[in-house]
């Protein structure tokens, strides 16, 4: 191998160990946002309150737009990702309030 291709196979191995740890900063993070909202799920549905919130729910999509604008990723799929999560944290409170 080359110098080049040898210092390209290195730089890409620390990228690939950098995405790695960032994969498990992200799993371990949504892992303890998930208690949070498990925990707000319990909440609601002894207390009688709907499982969704339209304004939060809003108010939070804006939010992680401004959030991703700034860090300079695609504000659309910061949206289409918190909406996925949403979707999944109602579908929890709604087995909650089963």
């Amino acid at each position: 191998m080359t110098d080049a291709v040898t210092r390209a196979a290195e730089v890409l191995k620390e990228h690939r160990e950098s995405i790695d740890r960032l994969d498990a900063i992200l799993v371990y993070t949504l892992g303890e946002r998930f208690k949070h909202t498990q925990a707000v799920g319990k909440l609601k549905a002894e207390h009688d309150l709907p499982p969704s919130d339209p304004n939060r729910e809003a108010s939070q999509i804006a939010r992680l737009e401004d959030l991703a604008t700034r860090a300079d990723l695609d504000p659309e799929f910061a949206k289409k990702f918190l909406n996925f999560i949403i979707d999944e944290v109602i579908r929890h409170h709604k087995k909650h309030q089963q």
